[in-house]
């Protein structure tokens, strides 16, 4: 299944370096927060106006150059001569706003006039004081927010003027009346200001801004791609579960907002409402959103058609609740507008079994929905956070999909500057302070796989540069926490998150990844040429292996636990003496024979679990896993309809229905941390040398496929793999970029082929 191609393109400049001379004001409009409840019933939830600003300006002719550079504390967009600048959602980003803030950068040179001129721009709270996590908690860094914006201009004879904000401009609200991520907007059209983003517009009833002078945070370029519009979602159908409840489906479970198309009355109210999932009636699950409202709300002008779209929110679902219209809709009354960051498609997977087309379906679609800004764990209920053991778990995968580095970069400075002064990184990142501050075993731990997976992906030398010091403050935190390189007594640690009734001991978990951040960092100061640090690293390394095998294993290799995770763990890290590997392979087989061949892993276990039975030499039990679609399994969701990737692999069965509703997201992209393997394994594309300048192709080709098309585009170009059944004979047909050799593995031989550029076809045979 192959995903759209590119996302529509942002005008914003991700990076203008050269833009550092800052003469404009933070400004906004400081209005007293009113309270919800006090005219929807929604008690003590606080869901301020936001802001309308403006300011009138005169330039001369001969306009050669005009660039804006715009950010904010909250969420801005800029008009310009009515017209809005960039097509861009969210900027300009999340951040620690205590430590740095983005501004974007665009050409509007094109939306100036020689004579009068009017800037404006619309201001809402977003992550800065906006509802951010659970517990109906806002203003986490301030109480209101800012825009900063300059306007620098060229005259064809050289000269120069700027805009900037500041004192000189004015202030309202309009008709955007409430706007939260989590909540939703309402937007009241009859409270429209006409031509207010236009020069000589009436601005009796503007009021002076709020003017600071500085902030003590950084402001630097945005440095990944923005949030953008990936593609409109045409409704499948129409029901009205309830009379006067009109329920659009989707088709597909993404992230982004509807589109209204409506004519009625002035004052007629409606109301969208968003959901992943339908319960029994017809009607949406609510419950799994916990405290986020999810919904839209528009009041109507009246006359003609208005077409109305949400700017400073979003969603997840696959359903869509009108109410409130009148007369009865037709499907396109709404239309579903997918947003994601613009990161570039880069992978491609198709086979024989639509039900795989499907799974790679579903892990596309939810790394869409939470690819928004940073790497979220669910897009839908009152969370959304930057969790890091997600994001390490699934880094490879996504890389497999599109082009994560510039986003992966941005996510890692997030991080670093939530790291802790004793040298831990936190669970989440930006941080909030509704969390542990220390993220514990696999979770903190992302401030160590993620530089390096960046340096593995694309050959990324600065990023592990630029985050060495972090890395080495991290692992000197955790060595000194340990006691005879075994964990402390007390830590924080979220477990083998979601396993299936199979808790592996925490300890087990820490030893191994700590084991793994050793055997990362020696590799790390190798490639930097710290050769001191990197002998200290693989003693740390060595020791901790000791202390595992004495600690953890017994003589017949049976690991403390004796879980599915605890053998992928001892496994993938290399922590088990020659004499216990083949013991504990057998009990790793086990438990997973003992279970009717499941898998019983959850977010730590998974993400490793098909790659140690590959490497085991057991690819025909990681097949078997793959193809199972009866609970617990990744194609047991796909048989049972969804469209994207689950948080539980029970979020809802047959026989018990909907699980906990308190944390049961059906976006949820760990789980689809198998989609790496699907490439490298059906495809067969596996990267040999940092940034895919060496790889091998050598495809795994099980019974129940066909055929199979697998490409990827490397920072070098297009890798693709094609293969073919037909009776005993496979035809394998490889593409290779330039700059790139390949070691060709065919299948059924002993056969390995170097190739360099080119198409090449082999002929190989099916071992069944």
């Amino acid at each position: 299944m192959v995903q759209k191609l590119e996302p529509r393109a942002s005008t914003a400049s991700p990076r203008d370096s050269a833009a550092t001379d800052w003469s404009a004001k933070w400004i906004g409009f400081d209005q007293p927060v009113r309270l919800v409840g006090e005219q929807t019933n929604e008690s003590g939830r606080k869901l301020p106006p936001p802001k309308y600003l403006r300011r009138e300006f005169s330039l001369k002719p001969g306009v050669r150059k005009a660039t804006l550079r715009a950010s904010a504390l909250g969420l801005y967009v800029i008009h310009l001569n009515g017209q809005r600048v960039g097509q861009d959602s969210f900027t300009p980003g999340w951040t620690d706003y205590e430590q740095r803030v983005y501004f974007n950068t665009y050409d509007v040179t094109e939306a100036l006039s020689e004579g009068g001129n009017a800037i404006g721009a619309i201001l809402a709270d977003g992550w800065y004081c906006g509802y951010v996590g659970w517990g109906n908690l806002r203003e986490r860094h301030g109480t209101y927010p800012r825009v900063l914006a300059q306007l620098d201009i060229v005259y064809d004879d050289g000269s120069s003027e700027r805009i900037v904000t500041d004192a000189s401009w004015e202030a309202s609200t309009g008709p955007l009346q409430e706007a939260d991520l989590l909540m939703g907007e309402v937007y009241d059209a009859t409270r429209e200001i006409p031509n207010w983003d236009l020069p000589g517009a009436n601005a009796e009833t503007w009021r002076p801004v709020d003017v600071t002078d500085q902030i003590n945070a950084k402001i630097e370029p945005y440095p990944t791609e923005t949030v953008q519009v990936f593609q409109d979602v045409a409704p499948v159908a129409l029901t009205e579960p309830q009379p006067g409840t009109f329920v659009f489906d989707m088709g597909t479970n993404f992230a982004g907002v509807a589109r209204l198309k409506v004519q009625a009355p002035a004052g007629t109210r409606l109301t969208l409402a968003y959901g992943e999932r339908l319960l029994e009636d017809g009607t949406l699950l609510k419950a799994n959103l916990r405290d986020a409202r999810a919904e839209d709300r528009y009041i109507c002008k009246g006359g003609e058609l208005e077409v109305w779209q949400p700017h400073f929110t979003f969603h997840g679902f696959q359903y869509v609740s009108l109410t409130g219209y009148p007369g009865t809709p037709s499907l396109d009354t709404v239309t579903g507008v997918e947003l994601s960051s613009g990161t570039p498609v880069v992978g491609a997977f198709s086979c024989s079994d639509e039900r795989l087309n499907q799974l790679y379906h579903n892990i596309c679609q939810t790394q869409r929905a939470n690819f928004i800004d940073i790497p979220t764990d669910c897009p839908q209920r009152d969370e959304r956070l930057g969790w890091t053991g997600d994001a390490q778990a699934y880094i490879r995968a996504a890389a497999f999909n599109t082009d994560v580095q510039r986003f992966f970069r941005k996510w890692l400075v997030d991080l670093t500057d939530a790291q802790q002064p004793n040298g831990d990184f936190p669970p989440v990142a930006p941080l909030i302070h509704l969390v542990n501050k220390s993220g514990g075993p696999a979770w903190s731990d992302a401030g160590i796989i993620c530089p390096w997976a960046l340096y593995e992906i694309y050959g990324d030398k600065a990023v592990l540069e630029k985050h060495y010091d972090a890395m080495v403050r991290f692992m000197a935190f955790r060595e000194k926490s340990m006691t005879a390189y075994l964990p402390p007594e007390e830590y924080h640690c979220f477990g083998d998150w979601l396993n299936i009734d199979s808790e592996t001991p925490h300890d087990v978990i820490f030893m191994a990844y700590t084991a793994g951040d050793a055997q990362i960092m020696a590799k790390v100061a190798g490639v930097l040429g710290k050769s001191d640090d990197a002998a200290s690293y693989e003693r740390l390394y060595a020791n901790i292996k000791t202390a595992f095998n004495q600690a953890y294993v017994d003589p017949d290799g049976t690991i403390k636990g004796d879980t599915q995770t605890a053998y992928v763990l001892a496994l993938w890290f290399d922590l088990l003496d020659v004499e216990n590997k083949q013991k504990a392979e057998a009990h790793l087989i086990e438990r997973i024979r003992e279970r009717d061949w499941h898998l019983s892993t959850g977010f730590v276990g998974s993400r490793d679990l098909m790659h140690v039975l590959t490497k085991i030499g057991r690819t025909d039990i990681a097949y078997r896993l793959l193809f199972n679609d009866t609970f617990p399994s990744w194609l047991f969701p796909v048989k049972n309809g969804a469209t994207s990737i689950w948080e539980r692999w029970d979020s809802w069965t047959p026989e018990k229905g909907f699980q906990d509703e308190g944390m049961n997201s059906f976006s949820h992209y760990a789980y689809g941390a198998v989609g790496q393997w699907m490439f490298e394994n059906i495809g067969g594309i596996r990267s040999l040398h940092p940034g895919f300048t060496r790889v091998a192709i050598r495809p795994i080709i099980p019974e129940q496929l066909m055929w199979a098309s697998v490409s990827y585009r490397s920072v070098k170009g297009v890798i693709r793999v094609d293969w073919e059944c037909e009776g005993d004979g496979v035809t394998l047909t490889v593409e290779i970029p330039a700059e790139i050799e390949a070691d060709i593995h065919v299948p059924g031989t002993t056969s390995v082929e170097t190739v360099e550029a080119g198409k090449h076809v082999f002929q190989g045979r099916m071992i069944r």
